[in-house]
């Protein structure tokens, strides 16, 4: 059907106010009725209308918001013309293909669970927790219970913010589940807002400090530095990120670097010990960045593998702890930010774990 036809039929079907945006290019599975939006699968539609990528997606999908389309895209389920992108602001042409891939709605909230919490910081507004690794901080598909939300629920009762959802109440950023340090959640929908209005801005305009420290293999070239790398999904390993070309394949990030120890074997770096600051928050952003300076962190699964065969040359306490730590070597180290409702600056700090401090003894003797 050619477009004058087209717009014929919707006129006939619909009437002279239906102008339609999209056309999806299959027909939908039938399902039972979940709400606004698309059921879950896979659609595809083409664009009619130059438009933003998250209204085109909006607009087509039935009633699905805008926040909850640019999640989907920055998880990595949408496509143009068969390209993954990551930019829900990316704009979109006539006669594009836009896929999206719809996960299955998310099982039932969340219970709580008697976890036990490091509390650091606590008042009514919000909580600062020093997050152990190995602690997913949401439930996902193959970490339903055990999570930091089952903890906080248990902790906090009907106290935390909704605003995040019943999957992630409170949250307004994250850790990875191997990674350790300080992480702060929202007790209030007010302080939710506040919170996840100064992590967006990333500090730029107000207060704001998210320092990291990482025992990487070898050491930068410099002591310090800026790593200006955009950061978007891998094109072949769909649970990994990289750095991409340009900001049209991902999403701009920088993080700056101070190295703070470096460790020898005779004259040539073996590891060090590196401070990070991050100006932007992208998935994985410190773990990535690292490696494409050639300095991933140690004991990294993701980014780190072709280092493995340097552990043989690490000094023998060293070589015991790297093999068995089972997770990076990465801490959220320093927290800083102006407290949502008093305006007070606050500022925590974590030093490494037990498991970290003690490979960075060994790596020193």
């Amino acid at each position: 059907m050619n477009q004058h036809a087209k717009r014929r039929y919707q006129h006939e079907v619909f009437g002279s106010k239906a102008r339609p945006k999209a056309v999806e290019t299959e027909e939908p599975k039938p399902s039972a009725p979940r709400g606004p939006g698309l059921a879950p699968g896979a659609h595809a539609f083409v664009v009619e209308t130059p438009e933003r990528l998250d209204r085109f997606l909006a607009g087509a999908s039935d009633g699905m918001s805008r926040t909850r389309v640019k999640a989907l895209v920055e998880s990595g389920a949408v496509s143009i013309d068969g390209k993954p992108t990551a930019d829900a602001a990316a704009k979109v042409r006539p006669g594009q293909t836009i896929e999206i891939a719809v996960p299955e709605p998310a099982p039932a909230e969340p219970e709580g669970e008697d976890i036990p919490l490091n509390v650091v910081f606590e008042d009514e507004h919000l909580i600062v927790i020093d997050k152990p690794a190995g602690l997913v901080v949401h439930p996902a598909a193959g970490h339903e219970t055990g999570t930091l939300v089952n903890a906080l629920i248990s902790h906090c009762g009907d106290t935390l913010s909704g605003v995040g959802g019943v999957r992630r109440p409170g949250i307004v950023h994250r850790l990875d589940k191997d990674t350790s340090g300080l992480l702060v959640v929202a007790k209030t929908d007010a302080a939710h807002q506040g919170l996840s209005a100064l992590f967006a801005d990333h500090g730029r305009e107000m207060h704001l400090v998210r320092d990291y420290l990482a025992l990487v293999w070898g050491a930068p070239e410099r002591p310090v530095g800026v790593i200006d790398a955009p950061i978007g999904r891998h094109p072949s390993h769909r649970e990994k990120q990289a750095v991409v070309r340009n900001e049209s394949q991902g999403r701009f990030a920088i993080t700056h670097f101070e190295v703070e120890h470096v460790f020898r074997l005779g004259d040539k770096p073996i590891a060090a010990l590196v401070r990070c600051h991050l100006e932007t928050g992208r998935t994985h952003q410190i773990r990535v960045h690292m490696a494409h300076i050639g300095c991933p962190v140690i004991g990294d699964p993701l980014y780190a593998q072709g280092f493995r065969t340097k552990i043989a040359l690490l000094p023998e306490r060293a070589r015991g702890l790297v093999e068995g730590l089972r997770r990076q070597a990465l801490h959220a180290t320093s927290l800083g930010f102006e407290h949502p409702a008093t305006g007070e600056e606050v500022m925590f700090e974590s030093p490494l774990p037990p498991d970290l401090a003690e490979l960075e003894k060994a790596l020193g003797e």
